[in-house]
């Protein structure tokens, strides 16, 4: 039997995140192709006639093996060290519970609470917004996120994005990058969709509940 011969590989201009290689082997019983150039064939499936773009054509057929390109990340889902950085550079400051409740009563600030809708309704800061963010899907832009909030507050409005934990931008000897929150990754998405006044609330509600501050709830 004929050992395999390999082709030079074919790059694929057609992946939507980066660039990709596709690779034709051949050998007696067929070529084979590997790479996301193929992804809209099914797999194993018979291609004939000319690879994607007028590519060099291959005689007969030849057999798809395909493979999906890996999608950009959307971003919710961008690394917590990228997140921090553009938070730092916005000037996004975290503040505490009770200086939190302070900004709310004398200026203006509206809390925002980013919780799932069950548990906001056990028990929230009074005047608190609820938009949930719980569920970050991969699909979702800054501007999906944000859309919710543009329907209740303004561009300009002072916003205390909060969640159950909190997290924190502060360093630590542990964790040198502080820790991700769902509250933090709130006030990412909203920086990127042009939100000018937010803050975070550290310590989330679990502190503010801790602390004795006023809380409500909705009966069922």
């Amino acid at each position: 039997m004929a050992a395999a011969a390999a082709l030079p590989s074919i790059s694929s201009p057609t992946s939507s995140s980066s660039t990709t290689t596709a690779f034709i082997h051949s050998s007696k019983t067929g070529a084979r192709a590997y790479g996301p150039s193929f992804s809209n064939v099914r797999s194993y499936g018979t291609l004939k006639g000319r690879l994607p773009n007028s590519h060099k054509a291959i005689p007969g057929g030849i057999k798809i093996l395909c493979a999906a390109t890996k999608p950009a990340k959307s971003p919710a889902e961008e690394e917590w060290k990228v997140k921090r950085e553009l938070l730092l550079q916005k000037k996004v400051r975290s503040v505490e519970v009770k200086e939190a409740l302070r900004l709310q009563k004398e200026n203006n600030f509206v809390i925002l609470d980013v919780r799932p809708e069950a548990e906001f309704k056990k028990g929230h800061a009074p005047g608190a917004i609820n938009v949930q963010i719980y569920r970050l899907i991969k699909e979702w832009t800054a501007w999906d996120i944000a859309r919710p909030v543009d329907s209740k507050l303004g561009k300009d409005a002072k916003i205390i994005v909060a969640c159950s934990a909190g997290g924190t931008m502060k360093p630590s000897q542990n964790l040198p990058q502080g820790q991700q929150s769902r509250s933090l990754i709130a006030a990412y998405l909203l920086v990127l969709n042009g939100y000018k006044n937010v803050f975070h609330l550290e310590g989330g509600l679990y502190t503010w509940f801790k602390e004795g501050l006023p809380a409500e709830a909705e009966e069922e």
